[in-house]
């Protein structure tokens, strides 16, 4: 009986796929599966470069790729795609097994072939040649295939190897970078060691057991015991895609260890939080106690969910705590007393009343106290006449100073008598509670909106030295106000930071659209540098966003209701919908049309199978097939509520209007597949023209 195998990689590629195609894939699979001799169902190509790839049917439209070993009797289903572009990509590509860590590798020959001959012609013309200074045993020793040894001696220059980078496998890439920017072999081979996470070189590696490559290649196949657990497999595919482990990710949340702080940066969709996920399961595993903290609670619950994806280890899951920061200092805090916590319901009014008689607005002093008073833990009117206000856009002299202070101070007089604190007050107060360290390591997802009270606590909550803090962020998705220098926190990520710019999650037609969303403004670091999009991309091509605009909202409710409508009857699944607005009263209408018109919808988050529907705030760190954005007007995008007069603070008036941004940024790169953007009147002019 031949055995079944599933690249990793095909589950995410597979799960993006339509229904009714995953039907006919479920129906190959199974027959392919149950048959007594697949190779039945299994059609060689002429001309392919490795004469172990076979094709098989799925329909007229599409095909499987197979890799058919010649030994093992194990079928190893890699790809499913349009027909013309399978044969391509099954006739050009090669499989061999690494003879220096005994991984299974695939190549694109026909590129590299076609690459050659302007290799050639450049060697002709150098009087060197990149890598003369390395022995041929050196590179055969570190995993090089013999076949490509020419070819890489005929590279004469820097650029010649990275344009090696896409077409070679991953660790024999890694081996010739090492050497060519001057390290030994053994240093290239440590190189190679600790980016792929190799423990040691196997004793005996056979180049034809593909099979045995195979089972030794981390994350590289799942082999199929049966057709109970392929139908268990292929049932869930969006759980499958939501914690799979692209090679670049896999490098960073699977190194041994990291010195200190490490931080992991990229656009929506890159892969950090799934990153951070193994990061934690990886740590735990190795017996340390791991915190898992994020902003919100929704943020929160979603990382339990996955995380149950990923752990099966009840002893690991045990060791990972996941809490949002504010339950956590909420937390740490009622072991010593009962906190209350005070709303906007509470703080608006106080914040009126002590802006009266002042030349300062309620907005101004409340952000006073969030990004000076509370980030500094100042205590004092004389702390708060002699601090620096770095970030703050409007200069103030002591007098002006001494009348923030007494406002501030009324406020947090009526706080203290109502007997209630805010949540950066308590992180605050938890902070300077912590006896000692309580985990051996603290992974932070979304740090981009954790304020400096809380990190602070953060930071006490594990001693510091070798992976203390693991930190996941993007600042082209803070949508609130903080604006944090680890350095000036005592955190160092220089030398152990990574920027991931491949984004698996979004076609490219709707990052093309949506990136021009954020303006021109470059994003401020954690790590106190410019953060750009530079090199973000995707691999994944689909159909355009469609931006439609209504002359009145029950216009555009009707378009929302036609567009879910196509939606669900092209059989995407009601929970893989979601309707994302600026205002939570414009969701709530939204959820009442599409109930009214009979399509279930519910306010995000749910566990309930319908159409999710909530704010922007919401829908962050969420994910789903379809997204339809709306109410995008000049009214509501931006929001007049949340923007800072120009005349009264230019600074944070910018900041304002790039959060903003940030947020329909974030709401639009939640979809997959289709981005569905509507507004009634005249459209925001964030949209592109």
């Amino acid at each position: 009986m031949a055995e079944l195998a599933i690249a990793d990689s095909f589950m995410p590629q597979y799960a993006k796929l339509e229904p009714k195609v995953r039907r006919g894939v479920d129906a190959a699979i199974a027959k392919f599966a149950e048959h007594t001799h697949a190779g039945l169902h299994l059609e060689k190509l002429n001309n392919a470069k490795d004469p172990r790839i076979r094709t098989i049917r799925i329909d007229q439209f599409w095909r499987g790729v197979v890799l058919a070993p010649d030994k093992g009797d194990v079928y190893c289903l890699l790809k499913v795609m349009p027909h013309d572009d399978a044969i391509a990509w099954a006739k050009s590509r090669k499989f061999s097994v690494n003879q220096a860590i005994g991984v299974l590798e695939v190549r694109d020959q026909v590129a590299l072939e076609e690459l050659s001959p302007a290799l050639e012609k450049a060697a002709e013309r150098s009087p060197s040649r990149l890598l003369e200074h390395v022995f041929d045993k050196d590179l055969i020793r570190l995993g090089i295939d013999e076949e490509l040894i020419p070819l890489v001696r005929l590279l004469t220059e820097d650029a010649h190897l990275l344009a090696l980078e896409k077409l070679l496998p991953e660790a024999q890439y890694i081996a010739l970078l090492a050497l060519a920017q001057g390290m030994n072999p053994q240093q290239a081979w440590e190189e190679v060691a600790k980016t792929l996470v190799v423990d040691e070189k196997p004793a005996e590696v056979d180049p034809d057991d593909l099979v045995t490559a195979m089972r030794r290649t981390p994350g590289s196949v799942v082999f199929v015991n049966g057709p109970e657990e392929l139908r268990d497999i292929l049932a869930h595919p969006f759980d499958t895609w939501r914690i799979f482990l692209h090679p670049v990710q896999r490098r960073v949340a699977l190194r041994p260890s990291y010195s200190g702080p490490a931080q992991v940066t990229g656009g929506a969709g890159t892969g950090k939080t799934v990153t951070a996920l193994h990061r934690a399961k990886f740590l735990a595993s190795k017996g340390g106690r791991v915190l898992l903290t994020t902003f919100t609670r929704n943020l929160a619950e979603a990382l339990e969910e996955q995380l149950a994806l990923l752990v099966d280890d009840p002893d690991v899951r045990e060791r990972i705590h996941v809490k949002n920061v504010d339950s956590l200092a909420y937390e740490i805090v009622g072991r010593h007393h009962r906190p209350a916590v005070a709303g906007d319901d509470v703080l608006d009014p106080l914040w009126e009343e002590a802006a009266e008689g002042t030349p300062f607005s309620p907005s101004f002093l409340s952000r006073e106290w969030e990004q000076i008073v509370l980030a500094q833990g100042l205590e004092s009117e004389q702390d708060y006449l002699a601090c620096t206000r770095t970030g703050r856009g409007v200069p103030l002299g002591k007098a002006q100073r001494s009348v923030v202070w007494r406002a501030i101070q009324q406020v947090t007089d009526a706080l203290a008598a109502e007997g209630k604190s805010t949540f950066t007050q308590l992180a605050n107060e938890a902070a300077d509670l912590v006896a000692g360290p309580e985990y051996d390591h603290v992974i932070i997802d979304e740090a981009q909106d954790i304020h400096t009270a809380q990190w602070r606590l953060l930071r006490r909550l594990v001693a510091e030295g070798p992976d203390d803090l693991f930190i996941v962020a993007d600042p082209h998705q803070r949508i609130y106000d903080r604006h944090v220098s680890l350095a000036n926190l005592g955190i160092n990520v220089r030398g152990r930071s990574t920027k991931l710019k491949l984004n698996y999650r979004t076609t490219q037609e709707i990052l093309t659209w949506s990136v021009p969303l954020l303006g021109l403004t470059p994003a401020q670091g954690l790590d106190d540098s410019a953060d750009t999009l530079e090199g973000y991309r995707s691999p994944i091509h689909g159909r355009r966003p469609v931006v439609k605009g209504y002359p009145d909202q029950d216009a555009e409710l009707d378009g929302l209701v036609e567009q879910v409508r196509a939606w669900l009857e092209a059989d995407v699944e009601p929970s893989a919908i979601a309707v994302a607005a600026r205002y939570v009263w414009v969701a709530r209408k939204a959820a009442m049309r599409l109930k009214d018109e009979g399509i279930p919808a519910y306010q995000v988050p749910s566990k309930s199978p319908g159409v999710q529907v909530g704010s922007m705030h919401k829908m962050k760190g969420l994910e789903f097939r379809c997204i339809a954005v709306i109410g995008v007007d000049d009214k509501s995008m931006p929001a007049a509520n949340a923007i800072t007069p120009e005349s009264e603070d230019a600074k944070a008036h910018a900041q304002d209007v790039q959060k903003e941004r940030c947020l329909l940024f974030v709401a639009s790169t939640r979809a997959r597949d289709h981005l569905y953007v509507s507004y009634a009147g005249s459209p925001s002019p964030f949209l592109p023209g």
